[in-house]
Order: C-alpha cells, then sequence, then structure tokens
C-alpha cells in the first residue's frame, strides 16, 4: 500500500496515524455491472469480547471471523446501546437509541415505530432482496421480521433449544442449520443485491448438546459445550463466506459482526481484557463491550485495528451509505466507513449513553452509564463510580474523586440526553414479541 508494509501499516493505523492517503482508492462506487453492494449483519447472541481468536482467544480457533477481520477492520472500542438482547435488537434495527420510542430494559413486546423504516424495510426499498435467520425479538406480536421488511425469512424448525429436526424428520443441530439458511439465502440471491441478516441463537444459554466434533476442536481437545457453539457458529459463517466466493461476491459484499450483548461468564464465555458480561455482572463494561468486525474487500483497508468509539446504531447508518440511499431523519447512527478508512479521525461518537431504567425489569439490567474518551462513567448505589478504561480495563479503581471535573462534564451530557427521552415503559405491561413463523424452510413473499 503506496510503499508501507503491512506490518508497519497496521501499526501505524492502531496508532491513529495513517494519513487519508494511505486509503486511496478505497471509494464507494459500484461494481462495473452497476449493481448495489450486499449487506450482511452477523449478531450473535451472547459473544463475548474475548471469545474469538483474532481478539485474543488461545483455545477457541475461529478461523472464518478471524479471516474477516485479517480482510477488513478490527473494532476494539465497539458497544451495544441497549442492553439486553431485545432492546440490542430493536436498537440495531431502528437505527437509534430505544430509549427514543420507550423502550428501557426488556419490555419485550414493546412495538417499534410503525413510522419509521426498519433496516430491512429501508434495505428493501433501496432494491434489496432482504433476509433474516434466527432470532428476531424486536417489537410486538405484529411485527414480526415479514411484516417489517424482509421478504425472505427462515423458518424455526421444531426441536428442543439447540436440537432441532429438519423437514425430513432427522436431527440437525440448530447452528448447522442456520448455517446452511446463510448459504441457500445466498445461492438463491446471488445475481441481485442482497441485505441478509443473520441472528443465530447460538451462543445464548444454556449451552448443551454441543456436538463433540466441535468440542474436539479447541485446543488440547478438551473443549465445553460453550467453546464448542463458538467453533460452530465459525463453521455457520465459513458455509457464508464459501458461498460468496463461489460466486465471486466476496469483493461486492460488506459484512458487520459483532454480539448482542457481552459474555455470559456463567457458561464460560469471556469479556477480557473486561470483566463483567451477561448474568452478575451486567453494571461492567464486558455487558456492553462487544467485538466487531467490519470487512469489504477493496473498499476498506485489510488488516487495520481502528480503535474509535462505537456502536451497533451505526450499522444501519453504514449499510445506508453502501447502498448509496439518504439516512432516515430519526436515526442517530454514522456512517462507519470514513472513519475506518481513515478519511475522519477519532470517535464515531464523543459520548454514548445507557439509561436502562425499567422498575419492573430484572434490578441487575437497570443500567446508568457514560462513555467519553477513555472513562467510563457508572451509576452505583453509593455514588457513580469513575474508570480509565485504557489503564484499567477490568474496573478495579474508582478515580470519581480524583478527576470531579470528568464527572461533572460526563454527567451533564448524560442528564441533558435523558432529558430528551419520552416516559419509560415497563417491561409488565408488555407480553411475547415479534413472531418468526414455525416449520421447515421460508416464508417469502413482499415483506410487507
Amino acid at each position: 500500500m503506496h510503499g508501507c508494509t503491512r506490518r508497519s501499516f497496521m501499526k501505524a493505523a492502531a496508532a491513529g496515524t495513517i494519513s487519508a492517503g494511505a486509503y486511496a482508492g478505497f471509494g464507494l462506487s459500484q461494481d462495473t455491472t452497476g449493481r448495489k453492494p450486499n449487506v450482511v449483519i452477523l449478531f450473535i447472541d451472547d459473544l463475548g469480547y474475548g471469545d474469538l481468536g483474532c481478539f485474543g482467544n488461545k483455545r477457541i480457533p475461529t478461523p472464518h471471523i478471524d479471516s474477516l477481520a485479517a480482510g477488513g477492520a478490527k473494532c476494539t472500542m465497539s458497544y451495544i446501546t441497549n442492553p439486553p438482547c431485545s432492546p440490542s435488537r430493536c436498537c440495531l434495527m431502528t437505527g437509534m437509541y430505544a430509549q427514543r420510542f420507550g423502550k428501557s430494559g426488556m419490555a419485550r413486546g414493546l412495538p417499534i415505530p410503525d413510522d419509521h423504516p426498519t433496516l430491512g424495510e429501508f434495505m428493501r426499498d433501496a432494491g434489496y432482496v432482504t433476509g433474516q435467520i434466527g432470532k428476531w425479538d424486536i417489537g410486538s406480536a405484529e411485527q414480526g421480521p415479514h411484516q417489517r421488511g424482509f421478504m425472505e425469512v427462515a423458518r424455526h424448525a421444531p426441536g428442543q433449544q439447540y436440537n432441532r429436526e429438519r423437514a425430513d424428520g432427522t436431527p440437525v443441530y440448530l447452528t448447522d442449520l442456520v448455517g446452511d439458511y446463510m448459504a441457500e439465502f445466498v445461492e438463491r440471491n446471488a445475481d441481485k443485491p442482497f441485505f441478509l441478516y443473520f441472528s443465530p441463537f447460538a451462543v445464548h444459554s444454556p449451552v448443551k448438546d454441543t456436538p463433540q466434533h466441535y468440542r474436539d476442536r479447541v485446543k488440547a481437545g478438551d473443549g465445553t459445550a460453550y467453546e464448542g457453539a463458538v467453533v460452530a457458529v465459525d463453521d455457520a459463517v465459513g458455509k457464508l463466506l464459501a458461498m460468496l466466493k463461489k460466486h465471486h461476491l466476496e469483493k461486492d459484499t460488506l459484512i458487520l459482526l459483532t454480539g448482542d450483548n457481552g459474555a455470559n461468564e456463567r457458561e464460560g464465555g469471556s469479556s477480557a481484557p473486561y470483566r463483567g458480561g451477561k448474568g452478575k455482572g451486567t453494571q461492567l463494561e464486558g455487558w456492553v463491550h462487544t467485538p466487531t468486525i467490519v470487512s469489504w474487500p477493496g473498499r476498506i483497508p485489510a488488516g487495520i485495528t481502528y480503535e474509535g468509539i462505537m456502536c451497533t446504531m451505526d450499522f444501519y447508518a453504514t449499510a445506508a451509505a453502501a447502498a448509496g440511499e439518504t439516512l432516515p431523519q430519526r436515526c442517530e447512527g454514522k456512517d462507519l466507513l470514513p472513519y475506518l478508512r481513515g478519511q475522519k479521525k477519532g470517535d464515531v461518537h464523543d459520548y454514548l449513553f445507557w439509561h436502562n431504567a425499567d422498575p419492573t425489569d430484572a434490578p441487575r439490567r437497570n443500567l446508568y452509564a457514560v462513555r467519553w474518551k477513555n472513562w467510563r462513567l457508572v451509576k452505583y448505589p453509593d455514588h457513580w463510580r469513575l474508570f480509565d478504561l485504557r489503564n484499567d480495563p477490568q474496573e478495579t479503581k474508582d478515580l470519581a474523586v480524583d478527576h470531579p471535573q470528568v464527572v461533572k462534564n460526563m454527567r451533564k451530557h448524560y442528564d441533558a440526553f435523558v432529558a430528551t427521552l419520552p416516559p419509560l415503559k415497563r417491561s409488565a405491561d408488555y407480553k411475547g414479541g415479534g413472531r418468526v413463523p414455525q416449520g421447515w424452510g421460508w416464508l417469502t413473499g413482499a415483506g410487507k
């Protein structure tokens, strides 16, 4: 790359010193056929920051996901802004803080706005074939994926937890099945631009009955059910990549991968080098800090590390930019591509906020926090605590007393954000959620 070795290029990128000129040629133009680029979002349930090889895991082999990082950008300060699973998915699919429409805490079954397009509806209207596979958990019972923009929806096969059945009655591990669905979707739509939202049930707890051959591939051959489940997810991603390669679509496909919230440490998930995650650790960084990869060969430089603060709201804006479309007015995310190309510097967001304040939800899910620069401010029962994540990722030393002006500034921005929110809905007032069709195969149609 303009005389820069890969090693020095990656080091400079990590230090934030790469000039925009080094990214020359990474444009947004369509390919020579005039076709819009494909967009794929891989949204893995409960995936921890430390669960992938490319993010430091030494035991679990994830070669296919690692290849995405090697061919694109590894994003090390990426967040979900509305934990846990249902709010997180609503935020991703609407491109805004879910609190904007009253969703704080789980509130499963709370409708998402009818007057704002989901990412599925937006991409469908932009000329894409839209597909959804796996967990939905968004909106009311009447707002399933097919009703909110997805033209092809993989049905939920019958069975128990991770053990399901194919149409002919043969048993199949669920993660294998949804991996096959991904390959089928690409095969069927290889000749037209597509948007695929893949949100498998894996590696959601309780993780059990993982096939032994996945566990055996973990280093030392003594893999747990959880570790084997991560391997299975990587194999599913491999099926997607193989099908893209078969149809020569690698350079025409933008892929964004992350988790819906942090690791379930009780199951064996890892948030390293951070602490916390799903369960007892929800007040810690590990619950909201997720591993993220953005890959688009030829459009994003290969092998870079982006250290700026970003979040899953940005996926909507990035997909819109790749499609060459104007972002809907209420979206709060930003296009990641200029940052990943070095055309813009620093953080994508100066501040990120967490305001999960549902008195009828599990108390551990009520989270009040702010991210700014290297600081994390989080409210505990005794007082607001301040941590320097750069020097103390384990959040062992509260610096609030030492830096009162930092606390004051972050509280000011947090209070201003909260003042813009409507009354928050109570989880106890809503039941169920968006429905995915049951059975085998696919539900197809107009997606509306």
